[in-house]
């Protein structure tokens, strides 16, 4: 019976991987540089006051014996206000920072009371000029922005007001001085909070975005470990798949032929001519047989592909067949021919093959007939013969879905189309790639 049946297995390649890898790296370092940033400027706001406190106090106790006043009572009423100044910044900033808990109301009263510290401190000694610097950074903690502008301003009015303290009577020219440092302090520091918050939003939707990006390429890592595990589960099917139609097509065939010669030989055991004749026909299928075995194994094209091409091939074919089963085969080649893709002649070969092997089988044909059609930009090759055929549906088996299988893996098209009484035509349709891979051009000649 001829078979029936079919499907292939999509080949998958792995030209993906490496773009998802090369866009995570990518990713990877924007985010590394984007945490580093970060990092930077939470450092330079949780250290920045405990360092200026820190060099104050130090400088304010080195010299204190050295300008000859005693530690009681202002040397201990500064240490008082360092360490409630400790507390303030413990509590109001640096813990609420590390706990992501620090809020806009939370973060103004931090800020009142630590300009009031500093003040405080600096009418005991200027030297807490220093610590008052804090104040700028963490005018950054206000919000909405114009409130953190309004801290700058308020800083630096702090700053610059301990300064002129030391001028006994402040002139006009001193007040000016006084106002265009406070407006430039102001100005330029607070320039930094207002297009801090206006790129804040973006920062955040940015953050968003890379935080989902990243995301999604954890989960095309996994598919993509998934993809390759299915591609190499189908590696294994499709290489089993080809070799057993290679088996199917060389060894199976070969054996059957051995097996209808020699059933003839037995059965003209009493003429010695025929029996002998018989006998040299199997023992011939047998040393084609092993040649075909050993060229599967090495994954390399059918010995008629081996020394010409197609048409020669198929032939070559015809009329060992022909011989074999002492019936005509009509072959005809039409078109320009074209050197074909190795893959394409060796599927077209295996279609003519499998399908006159199932004519001598199946069919009790008188006729076959085979052609071998290029059209230009396809290449057709149909099988006939005017065998009893078969009705649809009752075609099942291996020989077909290995046909089909074949023809469908270089992007053709099978078609069989048989009755009962009505004989079988096989029709096999391939693109007609070049062995460079291009195709035909459109408009060639037939």
């Amino acid at each position: 019976m001829w078979h029936a049946g079919a499907g292939e297995r999509p080949s998958s390649g792995m030209r993906e991987a490496a773009i998802t890898e090369e866009a995570e790296a990518a990713n990877r370092s924007r985010l590394a540089w984007k945490v580093e940033q970060l990092r930077a400027w939470d450092l330079l706001q949780l250290f920045t006051p405990w360092l200026l406190l820190t060099i104050s106090t130090v400088i304010y106790f080195s010299v204190l014996p050295a300008s000859g006043e005693s530690f009681w009572p202002e040397g201990a009423s500064v240490l008082g206000l360092v360490a409630v100044s400790v507390l303030w910044v413990l509590f109001g900033h640096t813990l609420p920072i590390k706990r992501r808990t620090l809020r806009p109301v939370s973060a103004g009263i931090y800020f009142v009371g630590l300009l009031a510290l500093c003040v405080t401190l600096m009418t005991y000694s200027d030297i807490f000029l220093v610590f008052t610097i804090a104040g700028f950074f963490h005018a950054y903690l206000l919000k909405p922005w114009p409130l953190g502008v309004l801290g700058v301003l308020a800083t630096s009015v702090a700053l610059n007001g301990s300064a002129m303290r030391v001028w006994p009577h402040p002139t006009p020219e001193m007040l000016a001085e006084f106002i265009l440092i406070v407006t430039v302090q102001t100005g330029a520091i607070g320039a930094g909070i207002l297009l801090t918050a206006r790129s804040e939003p973006e920062e955040r939707k940015r953050e968003e975005l890379v935080e989902r990006l990243e995301a999604a390429l954890h989960e095309n890592a996994g598919l993509h470990a998934q993809l390759v595990a299915q591609a190499r589960e189908s590696g294994v099917q499709d290489e089993r798949q080809r070799l057993a139609s290679e088996i199917h097509d060389t060894l199976a065939q070969g054996l059957a032929g051995i097996i209808t010669q020699l059933q003839a030989a037995e059965r003209s055991a009493s003429v010695q001519g025929e029996t002998e004749e018989h006998v040299t026909r199997a023992l011939r299928l047998a040393r084609s047989s092993l040649t075909e075995a050993r060229r599967s194994v090495q994954a390399l094209a059918p010995q008629e592909l081996g020394r010409a091409h197609l048409p020669d091939a198929l032939r070559t074919l015809t009329e060992r067949w022909s011989e074999d089963q002492g019936l005509r085969v009509q072959v005809e080649v039409t078109g320009a021919r074209e050197p074909l893709s190795p893959a394409i002649e060796v599927s077209l070969f295996r279609v003519a093959q499998e399908s006159l092997t199932n004519v001598a089988k199946h069919a009790e044909a008188s006729r076959v007939g085979v052609t071998l059609s290029y059209t230009g930009t396809e290449v057709l090759l149909d099988v006939r013969d005017d065998g009893r055929g078969f009705a649809k549906g009752l075609a099942t088996g291996f020989g077909l879905t290995s046909m089909r299988q074949r023809i469908r893996g270089i992007g053709g098209h099978l078609e069989v189309q048989s009755a009962p009484g009505e004989g079988t035509s096989v029709s096999a349709r391939v693109p007609a790639i070049a062995p460079g891979g291009t195709r035909a051009k459109e408009g060639t000649g037939r």
